[in-house]
């Protein structure tokens, strides 16, 4: 039984979208561990994957089977494509200790057992939450809740609610994608090493998720200025929502006047023109 917790807080406030929308993301998450927690999955035939919910509780993922395991360097553990992810995302290097030259990792197949449970079983968890592997057969875990809805699945905030880190723009949850793609408006990009703001607008076939997938590939979108930043520094926001059938020409000159009225023009700003 695994209880997952990020102790980065970057990482722990993406992590349900992680569960839910990229099992690719969780499987590297728990395929290596410290030198107890191998020691004991060496030992396992299945993984009961949870996650944190409130205090002394736990959020069903998956049960997993155990179906074999690699050694690999401790170069070789971060240089896995989902791991740079993880990172990016504010994971702190790999989870056995830096002293370690050679990590196992281990595939944890997800197997259909009791699906319909996924991101709704919520279970106590006994003794102290550090302790975030147990054995099953030594321990009681009560169930006290199980949810009607898929507790994974963050709903969309208000418009004008969303903040977001440059990082969580590429795990964003599909629902989150599928209403961003319906917003045209103007956005603003704050870069919070030095408060200089960038302003934008979005009125392509996506919208607003068209432009801003654009920055989470690029980490520029194509601005000179912008290019030149760390785009891990980046928050975005909404300033303005606009209707869907807006023209270009007008959604154009409602950025030109945000762009006014918050000096995000060069030199103050991030803004060429």
């Amino acid at each position: 039984m695994l209880r997952h917790r990020p102790s980065e807080a970057s990482l722990n406030r993406v992590f349900n979208w992680i569960a839910e929308e990229r099992p690719d993301l969780f499987d590297c998450y728990q395929s290596t561990h410290g030198p107890r927690v191998e020691a004991a999955l060496n030992r396992a035939k299945f993984v009961a994957s949870f996650i944190r919910h409130e205090a002394g509780t736990a959020l069903f993922v998956g049960l997993c089977r155990v179906a074999g395991t690699r050694t690999i360097g401790r170069d070789e553990c971060i240089l896995r494509p989902a791991h740079i992810e993880l990172i990016q995302l504010g994971m702190s290097g790999v989870f056995a200790s830096s002293a370690r030259k050679h990590v196992v990792e281990f595939d944890l197949a997800q197997t259909p057992w009791n699906e319909k449970w996924h991101g709704r079983l919520i279970i106590k968890w006994p003794g102290l939450e550090r302790s975030w592997y147990r054995w099953a057969d030594r321990n009681v875990f009560p169930i006290q809740a199980i949810a009607q809805e898929n507790l994974l699945r963050a709903p969309v905030p208000p418009w004008d609610r969303i903040t977001l880190d440059w990082s969580e723009l590429a795990v964003l949850p599909e629902s989150w994608r599928a209403v961003l793609s319906q917003w045209r408006g103007i956005y603003l990009i704050i870069d919070r090493s030095d408060g200089r703001q960038y302003v934008g607008s979005a009125y392509g076939v996506a919208n607003i998720l068209q432009r801003w997938l654009e920055y989470a590939r690029t980490g520029h979108g194509g601005n000179s200025q912008l290019r030149q930043r760390a785009p891990a520094n980046f928050s975005f926001s909404i300033l303005q929502r606009v209707s869907p059938d807006l023209d270009a020409e007008k959604v154009i000159e409602i950025e030109g006047t945000w762009k006014r009225r918050l000096r995000s023009l060069s030199p103050s700003g991030l803004n060429d023109n």
